[in-house]
Order: structure tokens, then sequence, then C-alpha cells
């Protein structure tokens, strides 16, 4: 994947302006592989971009790196990207990744390997992290969400401290959980032949159980951060409510569809859900509005439920939570029910 140069890098105290977007090339580097990375792969990838750094030199920023707890050495394999890694690439990239989300969503979907008939292959998934001393009530506070069906799956998959999911480490004293991500439509629906266009992540406000209308909406082609991660952390939804009485404000995306193509997407519907993944929430007809929203003409517009959902019930319950949407992907086979933990 193509790697803008970053143009505006912001400087920390101690630090040359040189050495900080050194060290923000080389988190960006980390950030974009799933698997952990040496010195001389990273200085390989590093004059992909223009920047030319000796193997020894490498080693000298990731020890920086190491000291601010951006990256996480991992012995002969090299090195992940960290949460708090994460989080300092994301501030110090903003001002140039208007739009970042939605490379970020076409590339996950083009990497999606999963086959629903099969049931093989690999999945995208979002990772949250929550205390071990929190996960127990955590667990209880998204159950009745999963059990109202309000997720794209009832799989998940955990993760102890030094694991991964994704490309997510996970810190000391936390657990990670892995959702699945709705790209996974995306995904399935690219590889059988259907184009589809991400436009925007909202929050959707049901009645009786039934999706009524947006009531906030962040296009994906102009934002740098995951718009659900964004509500969460606005306290802006009411899932518990709604699962409990049908009635509340949820997570939601929208997307659209060639018109010709919906006979194709009902059938990949039925074969994701015997598979135990669901996430289409509503499907409209040719050139009619869903939930308030305009469709193109000889468009079909899609409302996807939320990944990040039952974490958002978390929230709400007090729980503290980081999550990374579209953290990357997982094999199928590693999901197992949430009624197992």
């Amino acid at each position: 994947m193509h790697i803008k140069e970053p143009k505006e890098i912001r400087v920390v105290e101690g630090t040359s302006s040189e050495t900080e977007r050194k060290v923000i090339s080389i988190l960006k580097v980390l950030s974009e592989s799933f698997e952990p990375l040496g010195s001389i792969t990273i200085a390989r990838e590093l004059e992909r971009y223009g920047i030319f750094l000796s193997e020894r030199a490498v080693r000298y920023h990731l020890r920086i790196t190491d000291e601010r707890g951006y990256t996480q050495p991992l012995g002969r394999d090299g090195r992940m990207i960290t949460p708090k890694g994460l989080e300092e690439l994301k501030m110090a990239l903003a001002p140039e990744q208007v739009g970042f989300i939605l490379e970020k969503l076409e590339v996950l979907a083009f990497n999606t390997t999963f086959d629903p008939v099969k049931r093989t292959g690999k999945v995208p998934i979002n990772t949250s992290l929550i205390s071990k001393s929190d996960f127990p009530r955590a667990l209880a506070a998204m159950r009745e969400t999963f059990k109202a069906g309000l997720c794209v799956s009832e799989l998940v998959a955990t993760a102890s401290e030094g694991e991964k999911l994704g490309s997510v480490v996970i810190p000391e004293g936390t657990v990670g959980l892995a959702t699945v991500c709705s790209v996974v439509i995306n995904g399935v629906l690219l590889k059988s032949g259907v184009p589809i266009e991400s436009r925007f992540g909202g929050v959707l406000e049901i009645k009786d159980s039934r999706p009524r209308r947006f009531v906030a909406i962040i296009s994906y082609a102009g934002t740098s951060l995951d718009p659900s991660e964004q509500y969460i952390r606005a306290r802006m939804t009411t899932v518990t409510e709604a699962a409990r009485t049908g009635n509340g404000k949820i997570l939601a995306n929208f997307r659209e569809i060639p018109a010709p193509s919906r006979a194709t997407v009902e059938e990949k519907m039925t074969a994701l859900k015997e598979a135990g993944i669901g996430g289409i929430y509503a499907l409209g007809n040719t050139s009619e509005p869903v939930c308030q929203i305009a469709v193109g003409l000889n468009r079909v517009g899609l409302v996807l439920l939320g990944g990040l959902n039952p974490i958002a019930a978390a929230a709400e319950a007090g729980i503290e939570v980081t999550s990374f949407g579209e953290s990357g992907l997982l094999d199928f086979e590693q999901l197992n029910s949430v009624w197992k933990l």
C-alpha cells in the first residue's frame, strides 16, 4: 500500500523535528503490518517513502519508540506498534489524513478473504482493550446487545497481554476483544463482483426495533478518525436501551450498491447469516431513500450495523474501553461464540 510522507509532525520536547519525522515514519510502517517487523525490513520500507536510514539508525530510532511506549519488542521477530503508538500516529498525521478512513476501509475490504459458504478465510475485525478487572462486567453489559442482534456477529475472539489481535498488541493488565467489523460485508460483496460505496458512519435512531433515521453522520471521505470511535467517546449512543426496549440510538454505517446487484446481495446475505454473520440492517429499493438518506439513480442503499455496538454498550455502563476500528484481519477459525466466554 502506498504511504504518503508525513507533511506535518508535532515536535516533542528534547528531540529534533527531523528525529520526530523519522520516528513517525517508522510508526507508519509498523502500523500497516499485521506481523512484527525487524530493523532490516523497516529500513527497506522507509526507502519507498524517501527516507534512507541504515539498519543501525533504525535501531536507534526504535529505542526511542520503545522508551516512549510506542513500540513493543518481540524478540527476534522484531517489533509491533502498541495502542499508544497508534494513538500518537493518529494525532501526528491528522492534518494530512482527511479521507484516510475511506482508504483504510477499501484496503481492508480488498484483503478480506472470507468465504461464507466454506466458512474459511480472513475477516476484518475491531479490537477493544478492557482492563482485566472490568472484563467480566463489560461482558455482562454487552450481553443484551448481542442477544438483540444489534451487532455484526456473535462471534468474537479474545487475547491476553503481549498477544495481538489484528495490528494491535494487547498491553499489560488488559484483555483484548475482537468483534467482527462491518467491512466484512464490503469484502464478501467485492469478491462477488459487487462494487460497494462506503458513504458514512452514523448514529441511527431505531423505534420499535426498526431503523428510523440517522441523527448524526460523519462522511468517511472527510475524516481521519473512525466515526464509531468518536461517537462512543462522545457518549452519543443508547445501545443498551435499544437492545432492551427496541428504542434508542445505535452505531450504523451507510453503503450504496448498483441496483442490478441487489439479488446478488440478498444471496450473500443468506450465506453470511448461515455462517453466523449478519450486519445488514436495512436494504433499500432502487433509487429510494433509506432511513431518510437519499441514494443515487439506479442505486440501492444499505444500512450496516456497527461492529462496535457491543463496545458502546459497555461504555454506556461506565466501563473504560479503548477501541481501534478496522484494526486488521483474523482467521475465521479463531472466532468463537461470545456465549462461550
